[in-house]
């Protein structure tokens, strides 16, 4: 078997945090990544503390959005901040293209790079080009691992439906 190389280890990696998201709405992961090496994590979740979204449902802003949640990549960032870890010049590896929001955050942060493996909503993406953060949709898990992981996804979400 060919040793596979750090863009997809970092990705599948954040493909494996994403398995600890709390939106049933959605499940995310994120990797910020130095040198190849990783610096922090995240998943999308309530802040901590708080009640999660399969414990007591999404709350909707109206537009089927889910605002109990903090997107993946900002708690990735913060946990970095939090515990004194410097992201300027990271790259960021996340299962879902960044929203707007998120992208600011990314863009203040300094990170350099990032790169995803589903497409979210395009708003984030031109605001990265914008501000000259390199931006790469990554295509990986062409094994079995995909369709583990996939249904993963969906026997939580089923679960999540059936209000477990």
């Amino acid at each position: 078997m060919k040793r596979m190389g750090r863009d997809e280890y970092l990705m599948r990696i954040a493909s494996v945090v994403a398995l600890r998201g709390t939106c049933s709405r959605a499940r995310v992961g994120a990797v910020l990544a130095r040198e190849g090496r990783v610096v922090s994590t995240g998943y999308n979740g309530s802040p901590s503390g708080t009640a999660h979204c399969e414990d007591e449902g999404c709350v909707s802003n109206g537009e089927g959005r889910c605002i109990r949640t903090v997107h993946a990549e900002l708690n990735c960032i913060c946990f970095a901040a939090k515990h004194g870890i410097g992201t300027e010049g990271t790259t960021l590896y996340v299962t879902h293209a960044p929203c707007l929001d998120c992208a600011k955050a990314i863009i203040n942060a300094g990170i350099k790079e990032v790169l995803y493996l589903k497409e979210y909503t395009p708003n984030g993406l031109r605001l990265l080009k914008e501000a000259q953060v390199d931006t790469k949709y990554y295509s990986i898990i062409p094994d079995d691992l995909s369709s583990k992981i996939k249904n993963v996804f969906a026997r939580r979400n089923e679960d999540a439906g059936r209000g477990r």
